[in-house]
């Protein structure tokens, strides 16, 4: 029995190291935070949508967001958000004609340019959908996931938009 216990942890050992291995040779590394080639942003329209306020919350200490007043005359780069949408299409409906799914759909195109104008990042549309199923005996509980997945679809706008911003290189 002795035996028997020390050859499985011999093996469960050898088998995480094993994949320990695995993980580092394929180019695994957890995310770490975004490195930004500018120190100051501004982010238009003032004070935008929710994604906006969003983004510049994710900054964090990495980069300074600009208020109104500075923007425009200090920022190293410039964020239009020129749309941002929320969308709600049915997609689906029973016999009797009663709604039975929902597609869900956050479009965002925004630009990005330096503070002479010059453009970095043409005008770029990113959209995000998710399906919704739709029962009318649990509407509170419906309506409650819906905002549950347009808040996880405009968190990951902001993760696209961080990454996005962390290849650009200013002028």
């Amino acid at each position: 029995m002795n035996r028997r216990s020390a050859l499985v942890r011999m093996l469960r050992l050898g088998s995480s190291g094993v994949a320990a291995l695995a993980l580092t040779a394929c180019g695994f590394k957890l995310r770490a935070a975004q490195d930004f080639a500018f120190s100051s942003l501004a982010i238009t329209p003032q004070p935008g949508g929710a994604l906006a306020i969003e983004l510049r919350r994710s900054f964090g200490s990495a980069v300074r967001v600009l208020r109104p007043e500075e923007a425009l005359s200090q920022a190293q780069i410039v964020m239009e958000i020129l749309q941002e949408q929320r969308e709600k299409v049915v997609v689906g409906v029973n016999s009797s004609g009663q709604v039975r799914e929902f597609q869900l759909r956050i479009r965002v195109k925004f630009r990005v340019h330096n503070a002479q104008g010059q453009e970095l990042v043409a005008p770029v549309e990113i959209v995000q959908q998710r399906d919704i199923s739709f029962n009318e005996s649990a509407v509170l509980a419906k309506e409650a996931e819906e905002v549950l997945l347009y808040r996880d679809m405009q968190s990951d706008i902001v993760q696209q938009l961080l990454r996005r911003l962390a290849a650009v290189r200013p002028v």
